[in-house]
This record gives structure tokens, sequence and C-alpha cells, in this order.
């Protein structure tokens, strides 16, 4: 009797241990052993809202684990499936379902460069996010206009975060808030403002007075070494109580009051009552009028000696300044009026480039 219970114990065991092993082999040969031997990349999206079982079944579907069911169960013994995250991964047929899951839980969604040109306005910023798929012009456009998400960046009042979007390349995941995006071109902003020491540069100026001079003197200028003495421009005629009569103020004044940014100006434009047109108002306009870079904020603060009161392009991206109206009348007709000049590229062409810094 005791023989036979020991066999059939033995028996037992040896089924259990086989058993054991059985799952343990197919455990591995799931978790550690790939679907294919195909290495070529897969952009596989867990939406938001998905669920895991959803998940699973996508990858199932696109052959990225040979069984969703199976994944999902060994998901939930690792303690995984509420770790997923929203976004877009990269991934492959080669890859284990242990390695899978590392990467949909990791949250390391594939990002996405999202660059801003020096000189562009939160109009033109909300057309390119929306043009490149990141989201809305009209989400972007409500939240850079919007009092207490303002206050909340800078600190103080202001009627939108115009100015205070710093141009740069920003990288971007499929799902990001609208909200961060906004939030770090502000920090970025922040950040820049207080290396260049523009605190103490001019302690009589405001931070909005030394946005909005930079962000005329970005909109103004085509090679980038004009820049101090565009700014020049501007002080002595501040300085001298002259308005400072510059047709990207006129552009705004119009995309303030339309939200459509003109391309052109019109003669009849030119004296088009607004807050911003600095061919109406003696002074600088309430705000910035587009979003300048570092150089632009560094000429802004350190402009050029000089006694130049004029400028006007020479349609070759370059500057010619004048002293006096006569000498500027003279100029204008030499690199505007004349048909020769308007044959030469315009600042407009040059101040529409990337930022690469």
């Amino acid at each position: 009797m005791k023989k036979a219970t020991l066999i059939t114990l033995t028996a037992i065991l040896s089924l259990a241990i086989a058993g054991a092993a059985a799952v343990g082999y197919v455990a591995y040969d799931f978790t550690q052993v790939a679907p294919s031997k195909d290495n070529s990349e897969v952009i596989f999206e867990v939406s938001p809202g998905d669920s895991f079982a959803v998940v699973a079944k996508g990858l199932e579907q696109q052959g990225l684990v040979r069984n969703g069911y199976v994944f999902s169960i060994y998901a939930r013994l690792v303690n995984q499936r509420s770790l997923l995250k929203r976004g877009e991964y990269g991934l492959r047929k080669d890859m284990t379902p242990k390695e899978v899951l590392a990467v949909i839980t990791s949250g390391k969604s594939i990002a996405k460069p999202f660059t801003v040109a020096e000189g562009l306005n939160i109009y033109e910023i909300a057309d390119l996010y929306e043009a490149q798929g990141f989201g809305r012009k009209k989400e972007f456009l409500e939240l850079v206009r919007d009092p207490a998400f303002v206050k909340e960046l800078l600190g103080e009042s202001a009627p939108s975060l115009e100015g205070y979007l710093f141009p740069e390349t920003y990288m971007i995941t499929k799902f990001e808030n609208v909200r961060d995006l906004i939030a770090s071109m502000v920090r970025r902003f922040l950040a820049v403002y207080k290396e260049i020491g523009a605190e103490s540069a001019l302690p009589s100026w405001s931070r909005n007075q030394v946005v909005t001079l930079a962000s005329i003197i970005e909109k103004e200028t085509g090679a980038g070494t004009d820049r101090p003495l565009i700014s020049s421009v501007f002080h002595n005629r501040l300085l001298k109580k002259m308005k400072l009569q510059t047709d990207p103020t006129i552009i705004y004044g119009i995309a303030d009051m339309t939200g459509i940014v003109p391309n052109n100006i019109r003669r009849d434009d030119i004296l088009k009552p607004s807050r911003y047109n600095t061919y109406v108002i003696n002074a600088l306009p309430p705000g910035p009028i587009s979003n300048p870079g570092r150089d632009a904020m560094m000429a802004a603060l350190k402009p050029a000696a000089s006694k130049f009161l004029y400028f006007v392009s020479r349609n070759d991206g370059t500057t010619a300044f004048s002293e006096s109206l006569d000498r500027h009348n003279s100029a204008v007709q030499k690199f505007q009026i004349s048909p020769k000049a308007r044959e030469g590229k315009s600042w407009r062409d040059l101040n529409k480039k990337p930022v690469t810094k």
C-alpha cells in the first residue's frame, strides 16, 4: 500500500514538474522569442483612452506579437498593464514581447521637430502648428490669449503671449498637450532674457517695452549685422519723440483687428487707426508684434551709437541708413522706387529663415 502510494506521488510529482517545465518553456518562448526576424520599423500608435486589450490586439494584427491575448496576460502577470502610455512608438517584428512591453510602457514617444523662426507672430505660429499636424490653430490662439494662462506663465498680465514664444526648434510628441508646448516656449524665453542680462541693461524700461522694441527690430531686419543700427534708429526717434513709422506695426495692427495677417500693405493702410500702427501713435506699440530671438533682444538693449533717424531696405537683405529726411528720400528712390532696384531680393525673404542655434 505504501509502495503504491509512493509510486502515485512520484507520478504526480513528475507530471507537475513536467507541466511546470512546459509552462516555463512556453513562457520563455513567448516573452523571449520574437515573432519574426524582420527588423524594419513599424510606427505603432497608442491612442488616448486605449485599453490594454485594444493595444494588444493591435500589436497582434500588425505582427508585433504572436498572440495579443497571451501578451495581455503576460503584462498582467508582470504588473505592467496599468503603465501603458499614449504616444507613437517605433517597434520592430524582431523585438521580443518583453522588449515591446518595455517600449509601450516607457512613455518615450516618437518626437517630431517644430521649428519656430525668428520674427513669426502668434498667428503665423498657430498656422504652422496646425499645418504640421500637431493640433488646432484655434486652440493654440485661445491659449496664448487666455488672461489666466498668460499671467500664470509671465507672472504679470499681458494681452497675449506675443513676444514671449521663443523662436527655436521644439521636439513634440503626437499627443503632447498644447499647454505644455506653449509653457516650454515661454520658459525658454524667460531663460534667455535672464541670460542676456536684460533686467539690468535698460533699468528704466519695462520687460514689455524691451520685448516690443525687439519684436519690431526682428521684423525689420534682413541681414543680422544691421540689427544694432536699426535699434539705434528707433532709440534715436524715441528720444526725439518722433513716430517710429515702421511698416510691420501696420501689418500687425490689421492682424490684431481681423485675425488675418496681410502679406502686404496698401497706401490707405498707412494711416488706418490701430493701437499698433506707429504711423498713427507716437510711441511704442502696447505690446510685441512678433516673437524675437536672442540677437534682436540684444540689439534692443544695446543699440549701436549713431545719429541715424531713417532706414530703408536695399532689397538685397541689407539696409541703407540716413541721418536726414532728404538723404532718406534719395535712398528710397534708389532702392525702392527704381525698377532696377526691385530686381533684388527682399529682406522679407531673408527674415523667414529657420532658427538654427
